[in-house]
């Protein structure tokens, strides 16, 4: 039995074989809680595993996979009526760069916001019923402020 030591990716710990303690249970209960959560644990605890989780479970776009993903799982054999039903946007700022001065971190900011948003946008694509194309799912408004600065999508002026 191998452990995934420092993997997050519940993905990858399915599919590789990797041993996972089966908490799934949990998500019917998470369901059951409350709008706002909040998930206060110590370091290398499991937040980013769980979430990733939680990712995978609610993802639409990942709902051809629940039975290879979850099928072994509690919930795979009594799944909660909300799973594959969500668009997922997922915001990761470790990436975001915070060095330079405030525009410069403002801008890596818009920057990882705005390509998550793309990214969201063209995988959902099929349920949104459009053309995989940011620029053409975007408002005329918005559009003008494409061609200014892709970053300036997020800005209050937009």
């Amino acid at each position: 039995m191998r452990f995934p030591y420092g993997i997050a990716d519940f993905q990858t710990i399915i599919a590789e074989g990797y041993f996972y303690a089966d908490r799934t249970d949990r998500i019917a209960l998470i369901e059951n809680a409350g709008k706002q959560l909040l998930f206060l644990r110590p370091r290398r605890f499991g937040k980013s595993l769980w979430l990733s989780t939680l990712e995978n479970y609610y993802d639409l776009a990942r709902a051809d996979d629940f039975e290879r993903l979850f099928g072994g799982l509690k919930i795979g054999q009594n799944p909660t009526p909300l799973r594959n039903r969500y668009f997922i946007l997922k915001l990761n700022f470790s990436v975001v760069d915070p060095s330079g001065d405030h525009d410069a971190i403002r801008r890596a900011l818009f920057d990882h916001v705005n390509t998550r948003i793309e990214d969201v946008l063209i995988r959902y694509a099929p349920w949104l019923g459009q053309p995989a194309s940011t620029r053409t799912m975007l408002s005329p408004a918005c559009n003008r402020c494409w061609a200014r600065s892709p970053a300036h999508l997020t800005s209050s002026t937009c």
